[in-house]
């Protein structure tokens, strides 16, 4: 019975980490709606979040579709044994993926396949510790690949775009991290939450900076010169202007937090672990002698309700007129359309994240690709009763993993238009104005709001490559996105990344 208990206990933890974002991080993001300035794209894209949220809270369905790669800390008494957790673990992380509360996440690095089930050599990430408490404590943090890709390490003294020389001291470490703020721009879906580590080596700096995220955001540092940091952090990485999306606008960062550790005399690095808005962490306390949960975690305090608005379409964002887009779509229709537009997109669409992306580099497409849409998406997909299939989650992916295939595969195939999150490189806005072509941008992580345009799956092919990275046929109504690269070589993100450069560099003279 105690093994069942405690197996209820963790997928629980599995589906509420997945589900319903925590009290803290509901205040942090509610706080950054209100102060966002109204009408503009930073304002549209919080409305679109906060929605999201409370629509994944009514389904009970994953807030984004990217589970990311479950990490669990867990401490336990001393008598207590760790290798029924694991066992209890796995089961439920299999039972979750069936369920679709979790995406198959778990890839075999040499071969490609996905094992369908998230478990996998180095998956989940379980990391044990004893203590003399009675009671055994499991952290859950599901962290995306999209803000994974945009942690980044410094190794002090260096030279930092923007700031200058930052050299083996406090205000060195100011400037690494307000660095790491403005290299992430919209790629990890902003507004976020930042872990800092400063010291150990490589390896046990990214954990310390992990470490940090499991801190709740209302909390203050224990050291006073890291108190004050923090604050700093909060206050001047907002100023850069990067906005939610990369759209511009008042709120980038949603939260800092550093620790430290002791470092050897050669070293000293900095350690950054990035983390999207959809900030998935939650714990639990459960009795070592029958495995149910004696208490939930991050849960102090009031709870922001999001569920208000998952039943209207709340419209905070443009006084533009929204431009209807009838796929297949034509090359004026494209032509048309300007960096800054807001669309709304009826008819057919096509997923397409890497695996896609690089066979039909070398491939013909299973499909008529002529005046599509490809979407950088890997859906969470379950079948019903009748065994069709349902889209139960799927939000963009971030785009620039794409950049030294897209702009070839548009014009091999004659795509007129490309949807994900974060922006595409120079090569892509080359291709767009050329070959007569947008990119689109949706709004990161809104899962449940856009699983919810998804009115019918017409077909699938490629299924070798797993369901995250098959190409899904989805037909779609009211899918809403902003036009961020034109046909005219315009791109926001390049504008946002100048702009918030120019911004960073008036922090370069020493504060601390």
């Amino acid at each position: 019975m105690y093994f069942e208990n405690l197996k209820k206990s963790i997928y629980d933890l599995i589906v509420e980490t997945s589900t319903n974002l925590p009290k803290d991080v509901r205040r942090a993001i509610a706080k950054a709606t209100a102060s966002e300035n109204a009408g503009t794209r930073s304002a549209m894209s919080l409305a679109t979040i906060t929605q999201n949220i409370g629509m994944a809270d009514k389904e009970v369905s994953p807030i984004c579709q990217d589970t990311g790669l479950p990490t669990f800390k867990i401490k336990t008494p001393v008598a207590v044994n760790q290798l029924e957790i694991k066992a209890a673990i796995y089961e439920s992380m299999e039972l979750a993926t069936k369920n679709g509360k979790l995406r198959p996440n778990s890839v075999d690095s040499l071969t490609g396949e996905n094992s369908g089930n998230n478990l996998g050599a180095g998956t989940p990430v379980i990391k044990f510790e004893q203590w003399e408490k009675d009671y055994i404590d499991i952290r859950l943090i599901l962290k995306g690949g999209g803000c994974e890709n945009k942690n980044i390490q410094y190794s002090l003294p260096c030279e930092l775009e923007g700031l200058g020389r930052a050299g083996r001291d406090l205000d060195g470490i100011r400037k690494c991290i307000l660095h790491s703020v403005y290299q992430a721009q919209g790629q990890g879906c902003s507004a976020g939450f930042i872990g800092v580590g400063i010291g150990g080596d490589r390896s046990a700096g990214y954990d310390l900076a992990k470490e940090q995220l499991f801190r709740s955001v209302d909390d203050t540092n224990a050291i006073p010169e890291l108190a004050v940091l923090e604050d700093y952090i909060m206050e001047n990485a907002n100023k850069l202007g990067i906005g939610t999306m990369g759209f511009g606008g008042e709120t980038t960062l949603l939260g800092c937090k550093i620790g430290v550790m002791n470092r050897i005399p050669a070293s000293f690095f900095v350690s950054v672990a990035y983390n999207c808005w959809a900030f998935r962490r939650l714990a639990i306390s459960i009795s070592p002698d029958t495995g149910e949960i004696k208490e939930w975690q991050y849960q102090e305090g009031d709870k922001i309700d999001f569920k208000a608005e998952a039943s209207k379409e709340k419209e905070a964002g443009t006084a533009e007129e929204v431009i209807i887009l009838q796929a297949p779509i034509s090359e004026d229709d494209i032509r048309q359309l300007k960096v800054g537009d807001v669309v709304q997109i009826n008819g057919m669409m096509y997923t397409g994240r890497d695996a896609i992306h690089k066979y039909l580099s070398t491939n013909d497409a299973p499909i008529d690709l002529n005046g599509q849409i490809i979407y950088h998406c890997g859906p969470v997909m379950l079948k019903d009763e009748h065994g069709n299939w349902q889209v139960k989650a799927a939000g963009p992916t971030t785009s620039i993993r794409e950049e030294p295939y897209q702009g070839d595969i548009m014009k091999k195939f004659g795509i007129r238009a490309v949807i994900g999150k974060g922006g595409m490189g120079a090569r892509t806005l080359k291709a767009l104005e050329e070959h007569g072509g947008v990119y689109l941008n949706a709004i990161g992580g809104a899962a449940q709001y856009y699983a919810d345009c998804m009115k019918s799956v017409e077909g699938v092919d490629l299924m070798q490559f797993g369901i995250p990275e098959a190409m899904w046929h989805l037909k779609v109504e009211g899918f809403k996105a902003v036009v961020t690269m034109d046909s005219h070589g315009n791109s926001l993100h390049q504008d946002i990344e100048l702009s918030s450069l120019e911004k960073l560099a008036m922090f370069k003279d020493r504060v601390f």
